[in-house]
């Protein structure tokens, strides 16, 4: 009798026991799905237009030869962005496809807004090594340049994946390359320049990657670490063009890939007078160090330009927000290029204007000052 009632005792209270466990989740929450509500509450100023009018030397149209450009410059208006500067002049293609598109391009924002519309052109190395090519690039270049090009945009796959006509890795730093570099600074166009990604593409793929997301979702941006080259060789044959070309002004593209070691690039600055920067698709990095951000814009404030690189104008608000505001602990537009959260710098008005538009009007030469403040 005491056996079965310790035994109905031990049962119920198994039965007891399972009934009150909780439920336990069929999958763990990943990283991916993980996306909490801050609770932090702190004055926010949401920004859509910039406090001044300003030049985005860093963006891309890729129909500009036949588009509509009316609904283009209305979004323009609402940013208060005064010019755009479409890096991509010559589109994709053969030597003659890209005349056609830069001369069509040019023809329709004449008649859209000559003002507030300039291009830049750009360079076809498929043919490097091809007997004439350098000459031939040169001359295209001067012609492009008469017919209204403010400057010359270089795009990463110079470096990356462009080869001469003998199959070989074309260098940043070919010396082919540098009669058009000379002839950059002859005729004073600045040379917009991109080599290599983050050098996270470069790194493992593991837990310590801060990009890990983002290659998880584009798993083409992945790199081994000799892919076609080291990261670091890449970056090197960029500087190694802009020591020998003094006297052509340089601006490199998102800030030269080192908005997250601002030491780093402040002795690139130092060390390359001619180097300029541009804040396109970096600005989670400044948004998380605000302080130093802010001495480096204080420093190099007639160096920095602004650029934004794709045209979504719902992300130009995080841009303002960041070079504006004090703002505290917000988060950035796109989680896998920055899970983490920013602060505003409170970039003082004349460095703002710097930024903005005083710094794009200075280098880059036929841009209409006029709708611009002294």
């Amino acid at each position: 009798m005491k056996i079965l009632y310790l035994s109905t005792f031990l049962l119920t209270g198994l039965l007891a026991c399972g009934q009150s466990k909780p439920s336990q989740p069929d999958m763990p929450l990943g990283f991916e799905e993980y996306d909490p509500v801050s609770t932090l509450k702190v004055p926010e100023h949401k920004l859509t237009r910039s406090k001044f009018p300003f030049i985005d030397v860093h963006n891309h149209q890729w129909d500009m030869d036949k588009a509509n450009l009316k609904p283009l410059l209305a979004q323009m208006d609402s940013l208060n962005m005064g010019i755009m500067i479409n890096l991509s002049g010559r589109g994709w293609g053969s030597v003659a496809q890209g005349t056609q598109f830069f001369d069509n391009a040019m023809a329709n924002a004449a008649k859209a807004a000559p003002k507030r519309l300039a291009m830049f052109t750009n360079l076809n190395f498929d043919e490097i090594g091809r007997k004439g090519w350098t000459d031939d690039a040169v001359k295209l270049l001067e012609e492009d340049v008469k017919k209204g090009a403010h400057g010359l945009k270089i795009f990463k796959n110079l470096g990356l994946n462009s080869k001469d006509e003998s199959g070989q890795r074309v260098r940043v730093d070919d010396p082919r390359l540098d009669p058009i570099w000379a002839k950059c600074g002859e005729l004073g166009i600045p040379v917009l320049i991109h080599t290599a990604d983050p050098k996270p593409f470069w790194d493992p793929m593991d837990r310590y990657n801060e990009r890990w997301l983002e290659l998880k979702l584009h798993g083409g941006r992945k790199r081994s670490p000799n892919d076609p080259v080291p990261w670091d060789k890449l970056i090197a044959e960029q500087h190694n063009v802009f020591r020998k070309h003094p006297k052509t002004t340089f601006i490199a593209a998102h800030m030269g890939w080192y908005p997250n070691d601002l030491n780093k690039l402040d002795s690139l600055m130092t060390i390359f007078p001619n180097m300029n920067v541009e804040i396109g698709a970096v600005i989670a990095e400044l948004g998380r160090q605000p302080r130093a951000s802010r001495k480096f814009f204080e420093k190099y404030q007639d160096r920095i330009l602004f650029g934004k690189d794709s045209w979504v104008p719902s992300e130009y608000a995080t841009y303002f927000r960041v070079l504006e505001t004090e703002d505290e602990y917000f988060p950035y537009h796109k989680k896998y290029h920055a899970f983490w959260r920013m602060y505003g710098m409170g970039l003082p008005d004349e460095i703002l204007k710097k930024v903005y538009y005083k710094n794009a009007l200075r280098l880059v030469p036929g841009l209409d000052k006029s709708q611009f403040p002294k």
